[in-house]
């Protein structure tokens, strides 16, 4: 098994994903622009993603390993790579939704194949953090890149223009080659199948995993993260434009920083857990989160930016400040996930990485909604004020994740 060309077409597939879900926050953005729409009914638009990520993943999840791991991430690619090239032809609200219900669904087919052949091609368990850290940094550098990418195509001259769309030209040519990539890679996938399981044992066995005391924790830690990181990423080029009034191209850059120092982070704390304990390391991250919100917040309510002058060489410090955040988000998401999946048998993987994206969906699609309704009835101020609620929910939840792991073994 040549693990080098899988593990290259493992990348570039999750690097263009990244890049299509996460843009979502140029999509909020652009279409209240084009639409004249508020920032309640844009936020659907996530719905649309999340939702078919969320029933995709928990009515096939425990049935991939007998479909056949690499033909799930063939079809999903396949599946975007259309969607992409269709898109720009197009041009109603509804198109949106449709795409995002296309990318969503294959999302959940090529996330919960790579989480399960990450069991298969790696040796134990630090190998398996190793690679897992690096493939979401990997997504992170597709969200940064996808930001900049699109924002070349925006016209702050004319909020109706419609060539911001002409960026996923470029992404459908990038799905392409990881198409290409995964077809020609080989994959022994025995290892994530049991023979003589029907399928209704399997659709049974990811069930009674959701029971766990261990299972629910980590749910409650991974949907609680979500729906904080989702309410940043998904509305940070809005609070940059309403409220900190910075140009269009701007505040989709900010979300490309954000998503920069996230994909940093990550990086950094690959190397970091090898000292340190997740838990430590997590707790300090999420303090942190919490300190940069009480600090830029009030920092952002009283600076007003100029459009006709603002750029990277002269914008005020919060507009910096911010997006940092990403560096102490970045760990907590791909450590949970190492934590439970490398403690589980592999035959488990696809089942238990089922609940991972369904859960990971539905967060992702509250916290987009909520923040959406609070920016319409209050502001974005008190929006990202709010999420210091699953700041503390995480952290409690880290606590008892943390003393149950210490205390059992999986069974």
């Amino acid at each position: 098994m040549n693990k080098t060309l899988l593990k290259l077409a493992l990348y570039l597939n999750y690097f263009v994903f990244a890049i299509l879900l996460c843009s979502m926050g140029i999509v909020i953005l652009q279409v209240q622009r084009n639409f004249d729409i508020t920032s309640s009914n844009a936020s659907v638009v996530e719905a649309f993603k999340d939702l078919p990520i969320a029933i995709t993943s928990f009515i096939v999840a425990s049935f991939l390993p007998k479909i056949g791991l690499k033909k799930s991430m063939l079809i999903g690619s396949a599946l975007v790579t259309i969607a992409c090239f269709l898109l720009p032809f197009s041009w109603a609200f509804w198109n949106f939704k449709l795409f995002f219900l296309i990318a969503g669904a294959s999302f959940a087919l090529v996330k919960i194949s790579v989480f399960a052949v990450i069991g298969i091609i790696t040796k134990n368990e630090k190998e398996h953090s190793s690679f897992m850290s690096t493939l979401e940094a990997v997504f992170m550098a597709g969200v940064l890149f996808g930001n900049f990418l699109i924002s070349q195509f925006v016209d702050d001259r004319q909020p109706t223009s419609t060539q911001w769309l002409n960026g996923y030209w470029v992404v459908g040519a990038l799905s392409i080659i990881g198409f290409l990539l995964l077809f020609f890679s080989q994959l022994d996938e025995s290892q994530s199948k049991l023979e003589n399981r029907s399928l209704a044992n399997d659709f049974k066995e990811m069930l009674q995993l959701i029971v766990k005391p261990l299972t629910i924790v980590f749910i409650i830690s991974v949907f609680f993260y979500v729906l904080l990181e989702q309410s940043f990423t998904s509305w940070f080029p809005t609070f940059y434009k309403e409220i900190l009034n910075a140009p269009s191209s701007l505040a989709i850059q900010a979300g490309a920083i954000l998503a920069g120092a996230t994909f940093i982070g990550r990086l950094i704390s690959g190397y970091i857990l090898l000292k340190v304990k997740w838990i430590h390391l997590l707790s300090f991250c999420l303090l942190a989160v919490g300190i940069i919100v009480l600090v830029a917040l009030p920092m952002a309510k009283n600076t007003q930016i100029s459009i006709a002058t603002i750029s990277w060489f002269n914008a005020p410090l919060v507009v910096y400040l911010m997006p940092m955040m990403g560096l102490f988000l970045a760990p907590i998401y791909p450590t949970l996930n190492s934590t439970i999946l490398s403690a589980m048998p592999k035959h488990t993987h696809s089942s238990m990485s089922g609940l991972i994206v369904v859960f990971s969906a539905l967060g992702g699609t509250t916290g987009s909604i909520i923040t959406g309704h609070v920016f319409h009835s209050f502001n974005g101020t008190t929006a990202f004020y709010l999420s210091l609620i699953p700041i503390t929910v995480i952290f409690v939840a880290l606590l008892l994740l943390n003393r149950m792991v210490t205390k059992n073994k999986w069974s």
